[in-house]
């Protein structure tokens, strides 16, 4: 994938709307259209990287807005904890080619791993609400 065909890219660019709570020099964080849990967010960075394996690292430089955004989600959300995630090939599960970041909160009625990836996937009828919560 090239960086014209890049939906990621894309949404950096503004060229596709997104629901962003977060964006800095090197990266841009918005809510996931198809959330596993309540505030799922992606982070990625403005400039396209396949993945996290991929040169130039890029990781390391987005780390600043993982860690801001991650807080935010937890503080806005009152959410009582957080995953983190990322995939690196299509082996991995990646299904979209440019280095992004899962950050998904997590709440006491859902614990654990097995409850990851929630029963709602998919379901983005609630993403409007959970952005004015967050950028409020």
């Amino acid at each position: 994938m090239n960086e014209q065909d890049c939906v990621f890219c894309k949404i950096v660019a503004g060229e596709i709307g997104s629901r962003k709570v977060y964006a800095d020099q090197t990266a841009v964080a918005f809510l996931d259209v198809s959330p596993w849990q309540r505030g799922h967010t992606l982070v990625v960075p403005r400039t396209h990287v396949a993945d996290l394996l991929t040169d130039p690292p890029q990781l390391a430089a987005i780390a600043p807005a993982v860690d801001a955004t991650a807080r935010l989600l937890v503080d806005k959300l009152r959410a009582d904890g957080l995953n983190l995630l990322s995939s690196a090939k299509p082996v991995a599960g990646q299904e979209v080619f440019h280095l992004h970041v899962h950050l998904v909160p997590r709440y006491a009625e859902r614990p654990g791993l097995n409850n990851l990836i929630g029963p709602d996937r998919g379901d983005d009828s609630d993403l409007d609400a959970v952005l004015a919560e967050i950028t409020a």
